[in-house]
């Protein structure tokens, strides 16, 4: 009976063991996964309200506001005239306003985007691929990304037309 036990126990030690090692380095070299200031911003393929697909390498060499928001989240609702405000502001100076929509059909996104009178870059995040690769939560995020595609800062909540200002300035004049 205690030889039968032996081989049980050697595989839950190495188990434990295993766990342990992952979970330490993890902590250690930061294995979660999702962007932070001064990462490099992960790339997405996602499909924009003008049929195309667009990913994070066509913006490369860009500053770029990504903004992840729906139309039921009322502090979302509330910033997209400061984000088109300053997309009319900045764009001349090559900055690009990527909104992420997430989880709503191409309807609800079209309707709310021709309400809000909003023409920035807008893709659609049905699968809520870009949400788990960039770690979204809550609505609204917002990500500002430089020229050489690292993360300047992450703002979660919704931004004003100042602070976002500041963001973006920040990210043209380093």
């Amino acid at each position: 009976m205690g030889k039968a036990r032996k081989p049980i126990q050697i595989v839950i030690l190495f188990l434990i063991l295993l766990l342990g090692g992952y979970a330490i380095g993890t902590s250690v070299f930061g294995g979660d996964g999702k962007p932070h200031e001064g990462s490099k911003a992960p790339s997405f393929e996602l499909l924009g309200l003008d049929g195309l697909t667009h990913t994070m390498n066509e913006y490369k060499g860009q500053p770029v506001v990504l903004n992840f928001w729906g139309s039921w989240c009322g502090p979302c609702v509330k910033e997209m005239p400061a984000l088109q405000a300053q997309y009319e502001k900045w764009r001349e100076q090559g900055v690009v306003v990527v909104g992420v929509n997430v989880g709503e059909d191409k309807m609800t996104v079209e309707n709310f985007v021709q309400q809000v009178d909003i023409n920035f870059p807008v893709v659609m995040d049905t699968g809520r691929d870009a949400v788990r690769s960039y770690g979204v939560s809550p609505l609204p995020t917002t990500f500002f990304i430089d020229a050489k595609g690292k993360v300047d800062s992450i703002h979660i909540g919704q931004l004003d037309l100042d602070s976002l200002e500041s963001q973006i300035g920040r990210l043209v004049d380093p």
